[in-house]
């Protein structure tokens, strides 16, 4: 039987500022663990105010959200912040790499954030994570003197590092040229055929989203299709 990941139910969303504006309306779906899910949509139609809700950054909404089949209404910052560590793996638009720290260090941050393994066990994770995306060479370079796409690909590494049930992205590739954009799609798509990993990823790039397994096109707050 596959397993749900992460499920939304009637999730509404309000702006007061200054007058109350609905910016989503009554979403509902669910992702089973091995997806590749992509959300389009023009700009303002809702994508990112979605996934900073199903994160669990923003918890000022109505409805439910549920991650690992446990529900999140309810739970204190700190407990939602362990679940974010532990169980979801961030890739942004921006890298937000510490340029004054090694690659290897970027990585090993939320391992040992986490303090579920010790620092030697966290290293050798990392390294492991560095190795799967052919990046190990890059381990003591500091995140400074990287391109572009390799800095992408040292912040998957990093959202790897915990293991996590869910990667999310918002605008991986947006920064990248098309190559790069490339390399990450398919480095996406290794993860989840190889990996069973699942990704949910905010995208205006149509050629990426048409390539993953599903597409959640948004409009006006809404889901479209």
């Amino acid at each position: 039987m596959t397993k749900t990941v992460l499920q939304s139910a009637n999730i509404n969303k309000y702006f007061n500022d200054p007058v109350t504006v609905k910016v989503l309306n009554d979403v509902s779906f669910s992702i089973n663990q091995g997806e590749f899910v992509a959300v389009t949509g023009k700009s303002g139609c809702g994508k990112s105010t979605l996934l900073y809700i199903l994160s669990t950054m923003d918890t000022d909404y109505e409805g439910d959200l549920w991650i690992d089949g446990e529900v999140m209404r309810g739970k204190r910052e700190a407990e939602l912040a362990r679940i974010r560590n532990e169980k979801i793996g961030f890739v942004f638009q921006f890298h937000y790499l510490l340029n004054e720290f090694t690659v290897l260090k970027n990585v090993m941050l939320p391992g040992l954030k986490l303090q579920k393994h010790t620092a030697a066990e966290v290293e050798h994770r990392a390294m492991e994570r560095l190795k799967t995306l052919d990046i190990e060479a890059l381990a003591l370079k500091k995140a400074n003197q990287l391109s572009g796409g390799e800095k992408q690909r040292v912040a998957i590494a990093r959202a790897l590092i915990n293991d996590p049930i869910i990667i999310m992205g918002d605008e991986p590739t947006g920064n990248l040229d098309k190559k790069n954009s490339d390399t990450v799609f398919h480095i996406f798509k290794q993860l989840c055929e190889e990996f069973k990993q699942t990704l949910l990823i905010v995208t205006h790039d149509t050629s990426f989203a048409s390539n993953t397994h599903r597409i959640i096109e948004m409009e006006d707050g809404r889901i479209k299709s």
